[in-house]
């Protein structure tokens, strides 16, 4: 783990929680399996494969080479019935076309980098501008969500999953750095779906890797997701100003309508939300980072379905998919605003221009390492 500090002194507060119950296990199947098939071919010829990957309990999780993406995740509800809890496409053309990140791991740098630019040991360094005047997401055509990752699946006592491995050449969308990228995704017999990042340079350079998987608890394409209780352990966020670039401030969540401490339904107060449309915010953790910390809890009272979110990130932007229209997407199904939810855990925005934030440098010589993990329950 790369150290790094954070030096913002930080008001801490305890919360309560509720502990669900376990999974049905009405799906049990008699072992864990790894299925591998073509996802279809891109116009320059190149094969993407799919990686089906089911649990000892049926959960299951489809991931695809292209933007080592998560292109389903099947949960059983409180009665044992499949769902896919995840939105996306049902072919690669639209995932390469039309995709607005789902699913994806997004890098070399997560959200957002006022003025496309950033100083490091005493050089500029110009990255690809995609969001205005400033950068967002990796930026162009080289962006991790972009690119086709070689995968690898493989098996242990308990789990199965697939390593994807890509190298970003030195000068990727402006960055430094030759960089050696891997992604694993572990679906657990203890129902839980961890995605591990671990990257090294020859440069210094800076790395931020998210997943963007858009999520509906009761199932993609079925309704809004404003009924959903959610639990954010995160007493603090950073405000945000033109472009959505933090200020730089640290503020408590307290009496606004930022503060999920307790658990509250998503829409509750989201019209009070009229800049953004709905969130779109940073939340700064409680816990320790770089250790793996409780960093929210969902809860879908229709199907019963939990999904807690456990990362070693110091941040996560929860987002509410403010400006998706009616957009087609798996089985016939449209996905319109406010029928999904981000939880991305990640490095705070802009953090290569503000120095107080924890720092996203990485160093010759350094690895970086970075855990999230989705564990799913009933209630």
């Amino acid at each position: 783990m790369i150290p790094r500090q954070f030096p913002v002194h930080l008001l801490l507060m305890s919360v309560a929680f509720t502990l669900p119950a376990p999974l049905s296990v009405s799906q049990a199947r008699a072992g864990a399996t790894i299925v591998e098939s073509s996802f279809g071919t891109t116009p320059d010829g190149q094969g993407v494969t799919l990686y089906a990957l089911t649990n000892t309990h049926g959960l299951r999780a489809g991931i695809i080479e292209y933007g080592a993406i998560l292109v389903s995740l099947e949960v059983p509800d409180r009665n044992g019935k499949l769902a896919d809890v995840a939105l996306g496409f049902d072919d690669l053309d639209s995932y390469m076309r039309r995709n607005p990140l789902f699913g994806a791991v997004v890098g070399r740098y997560a959200n957002r980098i006022a003025g496309a630019g950033f100083m490091l040991d005493g050089h500029l360094h110009l990255i690809t501008a995609n969001a205005g005047k400033n950068h967002i997401h990796g930026g162009g055509s080289q962006r991790f969500d972009k690119v086709i990752w070689k995968g690898s699946a493989y098996r242990e006592d308990d789990e199965v999953g697939v390593r994807l491995t890509h190298f970003s050449p030195d000068g990727s969308e402006g960055f430094p750095g030759n960089l050696n990228c891997t992604v694993t995704y572990a679906l657990t017999n203890d129902n839980q779906l961890k995605i591990t990042y671990t990257a090294t340079t020859d440069r210094p350079t800076i790395i931020n890797l998210t997943n963007h998987s858009y999520f509906n608890l009761a199932g993609a394409g079925n309704g809004d997701v404003l009924n959903h209780e959610l639990m954010i352990n995160a007493p603090w966020y950073t405000p945000a100003g033109e472009g959505l670039i933090p200020t730089g401030e640290i503020r408590t969540v307290k009496e606004t309508p930022l503060d999920f401490t307790q658990p509250r339904k998503i829409g509750e107060r989201i019209d009070q939300l009229t800049e953004t449309r709905g969130y779109d915010h940073n939340y700064v953790l409680d816990g320790t980072y770089g250790s793996a910390a409780l960093a929210a809890r969902v809860y879908e009272p229709t199907s019963g379905r939990v999904m807690e979110v456990y990362t070693t990130e110091p941040g996560m932007q929860l987002y509410t998919a403010n400006g998706m229209r009616n957009l087609q997407g798996k089985a016939g199904k449209t996905y319109g605003r406010h029928e999904s939810f981000c939880l991305e855990t990640q490095h705070f925005p802009d953090s290569p221009n503000k120095p107080h934030f924890p720092s996203t440098v990485l160093r010759p010589g350094q690895k970086f390492e970075s855990t999230t993990t989705f564990d799913f329950s009933v209630r």
